[in-house]
């Protein structure tokens, strides 16, 4: 942790509230604000364990992942840090991240509801690990919690840690800003596009990259 650091705690054993949607809403306004020089430090643990509140509606819900795709998108650096059970709006927003360090002992818990998995955004996040992943499967269709050590093999996680918090200071940002934006689309877009279709973007990255280079030199 630096002091720059800008923090969020998400506990998933709370439902989601208007509350939850502020939290990061508010996180995501400070990073946009100080122009992705802070990294955003989230840290998460628990699951929920009880029904869907009377309250929920798709409306909100709605709210929430446009408030976590607005995280996805930040101009900064974001890491998620895991402890214990993570479910709920804490694997919504683990999954959202761009590092993700987690304690040997967590699991990522996808919620049951009403006798099914929670058909929320995490679902989609997950399946773009590896829908064909036995573990993975198992999460969406059934809830069975994924392991550490199954979620770091699958890349879902990036390091386990017994304490997570000692590793955050080598994760300093190395990109930030509109360029960081560039870099995650071009990663997204790779997955889909052939290479004749990504040479474009990619050499437009390389020209805005040389001309920073240039300009720097030059001040």
């Amino acid at each position: 942790m630096t002091p720059d650091d800008l923090v969020l705690t998400i506990d998933g054993r709370r439902p989601l509230t208007p509350e939850a949607v502020a939290g990061v809403t508010a996180v995501c306004d400070a990073a946009e604000d100080r122009g992705g020089r802070s990294r955003v430090v989230v840290h998460l643990s628990g699951a929920p364990g009880g029904d869907v509140p009377e309250e929920l509606t798709v409306a909100l819900v709605s709210k929430w992942e446009r408030a976590l795709r607005r995280l996805e998108r930040l101009p900064a650096i974001t890491i998620g840090v895991a402890g214990g059970d993570c479910g709920g709006l804490a694997l919504d927003v683990l999954l959202a991240t761009d590092y993700r360090v987690a304690t040997r002992s967590t699991r990522l818990v996808v919620p049951v509801r009403a006798g099914a998995t929670w058909p929320g955004m995490a679902l989609y996040r997950l399946a773009q690990y590896g829908a064909n992943a036995a573990p993975i499967r198992r999460a969406v269709l059934f809830g069975t919690p994924v392991t550490a050590t199954d979620a770091l093999a699958l890349h879902l996680l990036d390091e386990l840690a017994d304490e997570p918090g000692t590793v955050l200071g080598e994760r300093a940002a190395t990109v930030s800003g509109s360029e960081l934006a560039i870099r995650r689309q071009l990663m997204s877009e790779a997955a889909t596009a052939t290479f004749e279709e990504a040479l474009g973007a990619h050499l437009a990255a390389c020209d805005r990259t040389l001309r920073r280079g240039t300009v720097e030199a030059a001040s």
